[in-house]
């Protein structure tokens, strides 16, 4: 049996999940959610995978839920949370690094997620112009959010442990 995965881990990535839920349908009601110009509240979560691996599956699955419980159509659904998935691995990766852990988030979805509002939702401006607002978008979220998340959460002692 892999010792890694544990009770805790599963249930930290169901609090993860469950927030990444609820703060997405919180940016949504303001109608920051979605679109081409979105700040996902729920993204500066994306910094957790750099305390625990739990994040990872807790961020994708709080994704998938969230863009189903958003009305999200079923490819953005998928491609929407492979672009989290992409992401929160790339976090993990860099767990070593936090100052640049942000960094993978913003880059998947800037290239994954236009390519969604084009195809998907017809939205008619440019794949650079798309690539530029959700590319600013999540710097907010995962850059300047995240790392105030980040510098909050690094003074809580065993906190992921």
């Amino acid at each position: 049996m892999n010792k890694s995965f544990t009770v805790k881990t599963l249930c930290m990535g169901g609090v993860i999940a469950a927030l990444y839920v609820v703060l997405t349908v919180l940016a949504n009601a303001f109608g920051l959610a979605s679109g081409a110009i979105q700040v996902r509240l729920s993204e500066a979560l994306t910094i957790l995978p750099v305390f625990t691996g739990a994040a990872v599956p807790g961020l994708t699955a709080g994704c998938v839920l969230a863009n189903l419980v958003t009305g999200c159509a079923a490819w953005d659904v998928v491609f929407g949370s492979i672009a989290t998935l992409i992401g929160a691995a790339g976090t993990w990766l860099l767990k070593k690094k936090p100052m640049i852990a942000w960094l993978p988030p913003v880059v998947s979805n800037a290239v994954i997620v236009p390519f969604v509002l084009q195809r998907v939702y017809g939205v008619p401006d440019s794949f650079w112009y798309l690539m530029l607002t959700v590319g600013a978008g999540e710097v907010i979220a995962c850059g300047i959010l995240g790392l105030l998340l980040y510098n909050a959460l690094k003074k809580v002692p065993r906190l992921f442990e």
